[in-house]
């Protein structure tokens, strides 16, 4: 990560956090109030292909013992309702703030897969995670949405991990690899505008 990115992304992080503090105030109680605690929903994601670090969201499911893997159909019952809003506004990752702060991702880069992707792909993430992770990035806007239709389809786990590894772990890691081709701080301004746009459409 180049000396300009990361400053961009401490001086961005730090006026966004002292702008929405009273969203994340409000979101922070709804969720204790409706669903009660934990708030916060922290789980291993991949920093470079031999490091991992706690990613932070706010809590969009119902806790349940020993959940792991990607989200597919089959864990859809268990998004709470305001966990759907948090998520289509993408409000759930604003205390990945945190994550930024401390260096663990960027604001934009690929976004950081689990432990056991990497250790199923590792030359493709060895590649991919020669940038730092990212809260939205190339394949989150052109292929998220395409994504969740496909695993939405899904009602079990295996059939999510199948669905995930062959058809989207190697799409999101092209356009992963064609932003690395191309990463500056103007594109990363650019992919932020878009990402911004594109939440607005879904509401």
């Amino acid at each position: 990560m180049t000396v300009r990115k990361r400053l961009f992304d401490i001086v961005f992080a730090l006026a966004l956090a002292a702008l929405l503090w009273p969203v994340f105030t409000v979101v922070a109680l709804l969720i204790l109030i409706r669903d009660g605690a934990p708030i916060f929903y922290t789980s291993e994601r991949m920093k470079t292909a031999d490091s991992g670090f706690q990613l932070i969201k706010f809590r969009t499911m119902t806790v349940a013992q020993n959940d792991s893997g990607v989200s597919g159909g089959n864990k859809a019952a268990r998004v709470t309702k305001i966990g759907r809003f948090l998520r289509k506004t993408r409000l759930d990752e604003l205390p990945q703030l945190w994550n930024i702060l401390r260096g663990d991702m960027s604001f934009v880069g690929p976004r950081p897969p689990l432990r056991a992707y990497v250790e199923r792909f590792p030359d493709l993430y060895r590649e991919v995670l020669k940038n730092r992770p990212g809260v939205t990035g190339l394949a989150s806007l052109y292929f998220h949405t395409y994504e969740e239709t496909l695993l939405s389809k899904c009602d079990s786990f295996e059939q999510t991990d199948d669905v995930y590894a062959r058809r989207c772990v190697p799409r999101k890691a092209r356009l992963d690899l064609i932003y690395q081709r191309h990463a500056t701080v103007c594109f990363d301004v650019k992919i932020l505008v878009m990402t911004c746009a594109a939440v607005l459409r879904r509401r």
